[in-house]
């Protein structure tokens, strides 16, 4: 007996949560007696991010207030009530006015709740309210007595005293109160009129203390609606709004969303995981109904079992009944109770058990979604300014399911960044899971960056990010499916035929150029890729191109031309400016570029060290071809004939440019854009001189060969580096 008291006593302390906090850590949770609560806080960091009109003011003397209003009490489901003067209008016995004042309310980023009601107190009095938000609207009230009304009155029904119900969604409201004959026939007991707005049923009508001076009472308790931003649950789908066990709702004032946990649930729904199952079993606030003497309480997520006893069985009104006992040996009596025993031990051990994985699972998943940054994207994406992009939030399970447990005969790629798996959602649509590598807290920032770039992105030859997820021990990025592998294997794999046409590779060229272009100058950000290569191009069944891994991107302000970082990018595509001073600009992608135009020409690698000393970089090689005027010794025997020679010396002379050691000598890719698509047109005119350009100084003003035959081919700087092993299947693409 004592041994299963004590299992007892554990799985009833497995079933039992203490309550988390409603807030971020360090934040202050309490002014006086008002509980502060996420999204509203009173510093930076502590309500919702972007939004100043959730930040509160906690004054030394524990009063809280928002605006000009002193809050009383903030509620999840929408409502914030506040404290609120009313307007007198005074007279003397003459009837003269002695003092009064008309009351305006501007509610700011609130609106008035229909849970309040418009009062005039008064005899002989009258007043009128006018409101506008969502539309406008006026109304009055009016209350009549010609002698001194009963002590006992103290009801608000016209004698006296008038209330009306007031329309929800106002964001202005003005009031004031008028009298018939100035109280000249009441002055004795009713010096003065009043007019308020007041929360429903919290103002009791005193006929005699409130007809001579209202009870000194200058403010009353008014009740107003909130909502986050301005769009519906259905705009803002896909987006991390709602915490864990929780659901959005749409606004009852017309804009915005709500958040509420689930029946059964409790906690702040705005918080990743604040939302937690309540033990009705043992609440007592949210207390069973399992009132038969003969039933016991049973807790479940989201809500409870009554259970019949041993020996009582449930009935149809709900209750329990003793079952009919059948008569057993005393060693069959003795056989049950000791299996029923073994089983009920057995089945509170694997509940205690169940119950402990289910919430290490929870605490797991949260300290991945922090780790991975998962705040961070948050207010990121909430600061970043429009988005192009909707990020669906996938899960931990489904993305094990859509890569079949990460099987490695799902990986279409691993390099620098990471492994990319070809994945499978319910729907049967087909994408790329990219997963970054363990162990690299580098990553995290890299990932965040990547969301935060293709957020900003709408082009169509640009790989098109999906969603992620940041329930697993390393983040995940969704891209759609390309299907046709990188530039880079077309042009130095095995596995795709590499016979590109002079049209083909001139197309893509100019998509590229294309794109590039956009980034730098039509986006709504400025965006420097900062690792432009062939294996950074993916190809689709057109061979449409299109342009992904922006990890090492960087958005730039508008008011900068440059910024300084920490050198990143690939050997033989690095920019030798920006490896030098390490001041990163726009002319860093246009280098880049210049070397893949230089490979789509060439069919050769970028870095080859079975060339010659002074032929390893292929910028060097190809600019000495073009100045020796030998470019055919280095131009794909595949590509030129008698009719294109002219168009790709032309190529050529582009990359040529490109390439220059210094940025300023470069043309903008814009510029590049059209000189290609010029050669498309078979247009002869250029936007740069005709003369054959000067190539980039010697080998040592690039990156320096000596380091580059040190290290070998594959070296790189920084982050990402030209060790992209492709590894695919026939059918496979990034």
């Amino acid at each position: 007996m004592k041994v299963v008291q004590f299992l007892l006593a554990i799985f009833y302390l497995s079933h039992t949560e203490l309550i988390k906090g409603q807030t971020y850590p360090d934040c202050q949770s309490r002014c006086g007696n008002v509980k502060i609560e996420f999204p509203f806080g009173t510093s930076t960091g502590c309500h919702l991010p972007g939004d100043a009109n959730f930040l509160l003011t906690c004054y030394p003397n524990n009063t809280l207030f928002t605006g000009s209003f002193e809050v009383v009490s903030i509620s999840h489901g929408g409502e914030i009530r506040v404290m609120a003067e009313g307007s007198r209008m005074c007279y003397d016995s003459q009837g003269k006015t002695t003092g009064g004042n008309s009351y305006t309310y501007m509610l700011g980023p609130y609106t008035l709740s229909q849970r309040n009601k418009f009062t005039i107190v008064g005899c002989n009095s009258y007043g009128f309210l006018n409101t506008s938000g969502v539309e406008k609207y006026s109304s009055g009230c009016l209350s009549i007595c010609n002698s001194r009304p009963s002590n006992g009155n103290k009801t608000c029904s016209g004698e006296g005293c008038c209330q009306i119900p007031v329309p929800r969604g106002s964001s202005y409201v003005q009031f004031k109160p008028y009298s018939f004959d100035n109280h000249t026939s009441v002055h004795s007991f009713n010096p003065c009129s009043y007019a308020f707005l007041v929360e429903n049923d919290k103002f009791e009508f005193h006929a005699l203390d409130d007809l001579w001076n209202l009870r000194n009472v200058k403010a009353f308790p008014m009740v107003l609606d909130w909502s986050i931003g301005k769009k519906t649950c259905g705009q803002v789908e896909g987006r991390p709004v709602c915490g864990a066990n929780s659901t959005c709702f749409d606004s009852p004032r017309g804009t915005g969303y709500n958040c509420e946990c689930f029946h059964g649930f409790e906690g702040n729904p705005y918080l990743p995981y604040s939302c937690h199952d309540i033990d009705e079993c043992t609440n007592t606030i949210h207390r069973h109904n399992c009132t038969d003497p003969n039933s016991t309480c049973e807790n479940k997520d989201g809500g409870f079992l009554c259970n019949c006893k041993s020996g009582y069985r449930n009935n149809s009104t709900n209750s329990c009944t003793l079952k009919e006992s059948p008569t057993y040996p005393g060693w069959t009596r003795i056989f049950l109770g000791t299996t029923i025993g073994f089983l009920t031990i057995l089945l509170c051990v694997i509940c205690i058990k169940q119950r402990i994985k289910r919430r290490k699972n929870i605490e797991i998943r949260q300290k991945f979604f922090e780790q991975n940054g998962g705040d961070m994207l948050i207010q990121r994406l909430s600061g970043a300014g429009p988005s192009n992009v909707d990020v669906k939030i996938f899960t931990e399970e489904g993305m094990k399911t859509a890569t079949n447990g990460y099987d490695e005969s799902r990986i279409l790629g691993q390099g620098g960044q990471g492994t990319v798996y070809k994945g499978i959602l319910p729907d049967n649509s087909v994408v790329a899971i990219k997963k970054a590598r363990l162990g690299d807290n580098s990553q995290v920032e890299q990932f965040i960056n990547e969301v935060l770039v293709l957020s900003q992105i709408n082009h169509r030859n640009v790989v098109k990010l999906l969603g992620c997820c940041l329930e697993t021990e390393v983040p995940l990025l969704v891209y759609e499916f390309i299907t046709s592998g990188t530039l880079f294997d077309h042009l130095h794999g095995s596995l795709f035929d590499s016979s590109f046409t002079w049209e083909d590779r001139l197309r893509i060229a100019i998509e590229v150029a294309g794109t590039l272009a956009y980034l730098h100058s039509s986006a709504s950000i400025p965006i420097i890729h900062r690792d432009v290569k062939t294996a950074n191009i993916l190809l689709d069944e057109n061979l449409t191109a299109k342009v992904a891994d922006f990890g090492a991107s960087r958005l730039i302000p508008m008011d900068k031309e440059q910024l300084t970082t920490m050198v990143q990018g690939t050997l033989g595509y690095l920019d030798p400016e920006y490896y030098n001073t390490g001041l990163l600009n726009e002319k860093s992608d246009v280098y880049s570029f210049g070397v893949v135009l230089m490979e789509l020409l060439s069919g050769q690698k970028a870095l080859c060290f079975e060339r010659p000393q002074n032929s390893k970089h292929l910028v060097s090689y190809f600019a000495s071809a073009l100045k020796e005027n030998r470019l055919h010794e280095v131009i794909d025997g595949q590509v030129m004939n008698e009719k294109n020679q002219r168009e790709i010396h032309e190529a050529a002379r582009v990359s040529v440019e490109c390439t220059r050691v210094t940025g300023e000598e470069r043309p903008k890719m814009k510029e590049v854009a059209a000189e290609l698509e010029g050669l498309r047109a078979t247009k002869t005119k250029h936007q740069w001189s005709d003369q054959y350009l000067q190539p980039p100084k010697e080998a040592e003003h690039l990156l320096g060969l000596e380091i580059l035959s040190a290290q070998g081919e594959t070296s790189s700087i920084g982050y990402d580096s030209i060790k992209n092993v492709v590894i695919m299947d026939i059918e496979a693409g990034r």
